[in-house]
């Protein structure tokens, strides 16, 4: 396989990178054998659930419960009188029953709330239908129903995908419900109308909406799905969600769902588990269904209704709500057996035998192919810490298939090296070695902090920068030390992972411009409160705070880095790592980044270079607009000389600054 010709380090496992592949080509020939391709085979939503028949006049409900004893559906078209319409079961374990409108309709009726009964050997259950569309709670009992989804007008999309490909991948990861500023569930519609004209000016080309599948837990940030095909009630209709997704197209954003096909919700009444009486029917069965830290159900991947579930899942968020890719949550446990907890991944055997979960992988392998067959320009990324070989090759190369894999690391070392480190202690070799350790034909999106670091119990950058200080010290024309030294850092953190750590980018929202405090969602323990499931844009709106400093930044960054293609050019070139003065020089794309990480300024600092010629300053944390000192003259003229046989300059190296260069006639931005 070409993933082995290509990394001998995989020789030892080479049978097994052979054996996954012909492992996936003996489910896909299964497949076609049986329903002629892969995209018939993803189809399953329009054939189970409510479909109408135009020839008969009436509405087919269908459920696969291959154990279950009785079904019946019941609901405010019936009284909610529960055996008055039994189903019928049929073929492959698959119930029916045929709605005539002549009977029922005005009675069966848009938004009609219902449920289905299934009699099983663990009794009798009030459950939602797998394939549901929408999900309603009600607000007194708190108990979830379905709801018969059939608009008069359903949503017509106007917009195509935007074309993007000549720009890097800058990702701005969102959550509908707490986006905006008010205590209380943000809409579809108020993130259209106020958050996605945010995106859009900030400079980034893609939004990853979180939380959208049902689930019933709103804490759970969206990771513990209910109900696959229903698009969470809590924000509004699925019309509203269409309505979403087309104007950010309109907008040129591309809208990619954080999709959770890793692990499932342990509950009766709304999710999967124990539909039919069994812990069999989609999940794995005992102990190895049950993952012993999300307190969740894992998928049975080796099924072929498993695998046509969630197949049928992706082609629904692709084609009915026009989505235009998938971030595929909990990568890394849906490999390993162990869900790769615990383990350091230092021996190729660790990605291969018995520690790995095939049929995952055959899944993970089936789900890009389909993604990528639906249109050749969607997007996959995988949410892998474990760096699985051939994670984003091809297929037929050995690969998995995947677009990008997050740069989990990324996050993980600047929060260590905050949290653990005096900057006395930074080590400015480490610094450059952690941000590019990759391989070069693994794409991945690099960041230095996405929703994981804001949860209650840990902190974002700014907040773990500048903490208590930033209730009383963000006022321009306020002076603090702590604010300044926390500023200048939380700029150049993420102009140096922008610039080495990877081919695309992601941040979460609000953490532009420095969002305080943390994200804590409503709970028993703080009293169900919203006050930190929200984002404070009037920070940032109000120009008398300094956050709208590092809210430009950000932005002048992102339009810096579309402007030079810096992403899309090749490794960076590590020109000086220096301990003592804390500074790291390297070259990447002709340009050339100096990054000051110390206390200490040194004017003539001398640096190599790689080209000859007078260089300019092209771009600056320390400008006054994105606050800082403006301590260099950014009109300044620096020649370079020849010094030992190399080429140098002199710059004026300032104290926690990023400054970049560029000879004449390169790169002019």
């Amino acid at each position: 396989m070409k993933i082995v010709e290509k990394d001998s380090w995989l020789n030892p496992v080479a049978d097994e990178v052979q054996g996954r592949y012909d492992r996936y080509r003996n489910c896909l020939k299964n497949i076609e054998s049986q329903y002629g391709s892969l995209k018939n085979f993803a189809s399953a939503h329009e054939f189970l659930g409510f479909h109408y028949d135009k020839f008969r006049h009436g509405w087919w409900y269908r459920e696969w419960a291959p154990a279950a004893h009785y079904l019946s559906l019941f609901g405010d078209f019936n009284g909610w009188k529960r055996y008055d319409n039994p189903m019928e079961k049929i073929d492959n374990g698959v119930w029916e029953i045929f709605l005539p409108d002549a009977e029922f309709s005005g009675r069966l009726v848009h938004g009609s709330l219902l449920k289905v009964l299934v009699q099983s050997s663990i009794g009798e259950q009030e459950r939602i239908p797998v394939y549901i569309n929408k999900v309603l709670q009600d607000d007194d009992t708190k108990d979830f129903r379905g709801q018969f989804w059939n608009p008069e007008k359903p949503y017509i999309f106007e917009y195509q995908r935007p074309e993007t490909k000549d720009e890097p991948l800058l990702i701005y990861e969102a959550h509908v419900g707490m986006a905006q500023e008010k205590e209380g569930v943000g809409t579809y519609n108020e993130f259209r109308i106020n958050i996605l004209p945010r995106i859009k000016t900030a400079g980034y080309n893609a939004v990853q909406l979180m939380a959208i599948a049902e689930h019933p837990y709103y804490g759970s940030f969206g990771y513990h799905v209910s109900n696959l095909f229903a698009p969470s009630s809590r924000f509004g209709t699925p019309e509203e969600l269409k309505m979403l997704v087309d104007e950010a197209h309109r907008l040129g954003l591309l809208v990619i769902m954080d999709v959770v096909h890793s692990h499932t919700v342990k509950n009766i009444r709304e999710g999967l588990n124990l539909f039919d009486g069994t812990d069999c029917q989609y999940l794995k069965s005992g102990k190895d269904g049950e993952h012993p830290q999300w307190d969740s159900r894992l998928f049975n991947y080796g099924k072929l209704e498993t695998l046509q579930l969630l197949l049928s899942n992706l082609r629904y968020w692709l084609e009915d709500f026009r989505f235009d890719g998938f971030r595929f949550d909990g990568v890394t446990s849906m490999l390993y057996l162990d869900h790769g907890i615990g383990v350091t991944f230092d021996d190729p055997w660790k990605y291969f035998g018995e520690r790995i979960d095939n049929d995952a992988v055959t899944y993970l392998q089936l789900a890009n192919e389909l993604v990528h067959a639906l249109g050749k320009d969607n997007i996959s990324i995988a949410e892998d810490v474990s760096g699985m070989p051939g994670l984003c090759a091809p297929v037929e190369d050995g690969g998995l298939g995947f677009d990008y894999r997050l740069g989990m690391g990324l996050p993980d070392f600047w929060i260590k090296i905050l949290k653990d480190q005096t900057d006395e202690e930074w080590n400015m070799h480490e610094f450059f070695f952690t941000m590019t350790n990759r391989m070069s034909d693994v794409k991945t999106i690099a960041y230095a902090e996405s929703h994981d670091q804001a949860l209650v119990g840990d902190k974002t950058l700014a907040f773990r920068l500048m903490d208590k200080e930033m209730y009383t010290s963000m006022s321009v024309g306020d002076d603090n030390f702590i604010i300044d030294r926390g500023i200048a850092l939380h700029k150049m953190i993420r102009l140096f992972t922008i610039a080495l750590g990877g081919d695309a980018w992601l941040n979460f929202m609000g953490n532009e411009f420095g969002h305080p405090e943390w994200i804590d969602f409503p709970r028993r323990d703080n009293n169900w409160s919203y006050k930190h499931a929200r984002r404070q844009w009037s920070l940032v709106d109000d120009k008398n705070l300094k956050y709208h400093w590092l809210n430009d930044f950000d932005a002048a960054m992102l339009d810096f880095v579309k402007k030079t293609k810096l992403m899309s050019s090749g490794y960076a070139w590590l020109l000086n790592a220096d301990e003592e003065n804390k500074t790291i020089v390297f070259e990447r794309n002709n340009l050339i980044f100096v990054f000051n990480f110390g206390q200490k300024s040194s004017p003539d600092y001398q640096i190599n270079v790689k080209q000859s010629g007078d260089y300019r300053i092209v771009f600056s944390t320390d400008g006054k607009r994105f606050g800082g000192f403006e301590n260099i003259d950014e009109n300044a003229v620096f020649p370079s000389e020849m010094t030992d046989g190399s080429v140098t300059m002199k710059v004026y190296n300032v104290a926690r600054t990023a400054t970049v260069y560029r000879t004449d006639g390169v790169n002019k931005i």
